[in-house]
């Protein structure tokens, strides 16, 4: 069994040692590699066509939102009035009140679920309609700057602000 766990150590120990002597052997390729970082989120949702979109969704569920906070400011009302009023009140009217008060806080809740699906499914649809457009633009800016690698800003701790493309990718947008 002892021997078992040496031939274990070792293999492991090996194994670092490949893993180091390539990692060593790619070091150069790295420091040729040049690479680019843009706010993808960013910059499409800053864009033009995004505005236009925005200023769409606004007016076409503008009434909804409202039905939406109308609902929520009902089940407020009731709610306040069940723990202003509840200790006075009898246990019918408390149990009523109560129920009413869950309607209200059910039906707003179903509204607002229904509406931020529809919002966030349109918003996807939108973002899968703009990816061509995004994708030739991050190609342009990398054949721009020579790049051979462009990343996101989410994946990237820190970046110098000339290698942060992402105002540049707002512009080939809004083009």
């Amino acid at each position: 069994m002892t021997g078992f766990r040496e031939l274990v150590k070792h293999a492991a120990g090996v194994r670092v040692v490949m893993a180091a002597a390539a990692l060593a052997m790619t070091m150069p390729a790295l420091a040729e590699t040049r690479i680019g970082v843009v706010d993808l989120r960013q910059a499409l949702f800053s864009s033009d066509d995004a505005q236009v979109f925005s200023d769409q969704l606004e007016e076409e569920f503008s009434g909804t939102e409202a039905q939406v906070r109308e609902a929520q400011q009902e089940a407020r009302q009731l709610q306040e009035r069940l723990q202003k009023d509840g200790a006075m009140m009898n246990e019918s009217e408390r149990q009523q009140l109560t129920a009413e008060f869950q309607q209200k806080a059910q039906a707003f809740a179903r509204q607002k679920q229904q509406l931020d699906q529809t919002l966030n499914s349109r918003k996807q649809a939108f973002l899968e309609e703009a990816r061509p457009e995004v994708d030739a633009a991050v190609k342009a800016l990398m054949e721009e700057h020579g790049l051979d690698i462009i990343l996101p800003s989410e994946a990237v701790v820190s970046v110098k602000p000339e290698l942060n493309l992402t105002d540049e990718l707002l512009e080939k947008l809004n083009q």
